[in-house]
């Protein structure tokens, strides 16, 4: 059977993330979603996605098709219903369609000539920026049960201390020296070649993915997720970071979301909780407008590419865009376009050329190269963007 990954109705509430990937490409808990269907079906998966995005993320279509709701966080039982559909056959969960049996994934489905079967157990599903952190501790538990299934963890070293250590698993390759690890409240998942410098203080649920690093000092407590080459030190609390992305210096992050290849910057500090302790809006693009979370503690969504200058302030429930570059002293607005440059005292547009020039050297550094398709993909998101950039 051939799986393809669909955007589904969520894309637009999940900008600015799915500005520049699909839906299924949001890490939570220690995967991202496509890495978590593609391990219980035991296959590769494709993406019906923007038209823009599908140079890199393409379609692979052939006579029979299941197309999954790349916003739905896959169980075991999940897994199970989908690899076993036939034709005119659907699941559904709650009011939602999460996965369907069709010949031509082009076509809209006419699910009233659909056997419907449901699922009746409890999904994980990503349908708001904000539901990427506060699901995270949810998502990280199921992927370290099911990762760590019938297997031992790569030893420990006897340098640290350990709470709770039979909720502690290393990856082959990892290194965790002169460190205190508390698993009591959740796991820690240190993944190959990941490393903890001395001196951290780490308290669970913790996701550090491959060729991670943790700085010496750090303060960390969970649910938090860094992402495959992610750096991070000072203080973070409840926050996903996807891969290559960096918080290397002192500061605080908390109920948080960075994209890939962020940075910010020393002694930077995002607020999470309201003076007033009132329910944070923030910006969703789906309504154009500052919704309720009904969270009480929600910080910053930062979309990839962007950064900020040492000491830069953000207030609660603040949106940043792609690609945007952030510095002077004071608290910028609570929603900043993608390409902005500037800050409290205010904003111009950051053209595409000096963007990619900056994004060409972050990814060099890590071995990555700033292609074509990158390009192209990030000038469209600019020209997406405009109507939001009155500078």
């Amino acid at each position: 059977m051939n799986y393809i990954l669909t955007d589904g109705p969520r894309r637009e509430a999940l900008l600015p993330f799915t500005f520049t990937r699909p839906v299924a490409e949001i890490r939570i808990g220690i995967l991202t979603i496509r890495e978590k269907w593609e391990r219980r079906l035991k296959t590769t998966l494709s993406f019906k996605t923007e038209e823009y995005l599908s140079e890199k993320y393409p379609m692979i279509s052939e006579k029979e098709n299941v197309i999954i709701d790349g916003a739905i966080v896959p169980d075991q039982g999940l897994a199970e219903m989908v690899s076993t559909l036939s034709a005119n056959e659907a699941i559904q969960y709650g009011d939602k369609v999460v996965a369907y049996h069709t010949g031509d994934p082009n076509l809209e489905p006419d699910f009233s000539q659909y056997k419907i079967k449901t699922h009746n157990g409890e999904l994980i599903t990503v349908d708001f920026t904000w539901d990427i952190f506060s699901k995270n501790g949810e998502a990280l538990q199921a992927d370290y049960d099911f990762i760590t299934q019938g297997r031992k963890s790569a030893p420990i070293s006897e340098t640290n201390k350990l709470i709770n250590p039979e909720d502690i698993f290393l990856e082959e390759g990892a290194s965790v020296e002169y460190s205190m690890l508390n698993a009591s409240n959740g796991p820690i998942y240190i993944g190959a070649n990941a490393e903890v410098w001395e001196g951290a203080l780490i308290r669970g649920g913790l996701a550090l993915c491959e060729k991670a690093v943790v700085k010496m000092g750090a303060k960390i407590y969970g649910p938090t997720t860094v992402g495959p080459h992610g750096k991070v030190c000072g203080e973070i609390s409840n926050s996903v970071i996807f891969g290559y992305s960096s918080k290397g210096h002192e500061g605080y992050l908390g109920n948080a979301v960075l994209g890939e290849w962020c940075n910010i910057g020393a002694d930077s500090n995002n607020s999470n909780l309201k003076n007033n302790y009132a329910k944070v809006r923030m910006w969703n693009y789906e309504t154009q407008k500052f919704d309720h979370t009904g969270l009480q503690f929600c910080g910053l969504m930062m979309g990839d590419h962007s950064k900020t200058a040492i000491n830069t302030m953000f207030n609660t429930g603040t949106v940043i865009g792609v690609n945007s570059n952030i510095y002077v002293p004071g608290f910028p607005r609570n929603f900043i376009p993608s390409f902005s440059w500037g800050g409290a005292s205010g904003f111009s547009t950051y053209m595409p050329k000096r963007a990619f020039e900056a994004a060409k050297v972050m990814m060099a550094r890590r071995g990555k190269e700033f292609d074509d398709v990158e390009a192209r993909i990030l000038e469209h998101v600019f020209e997406l963007t405009k109507k939001w950039r009155n500078y």
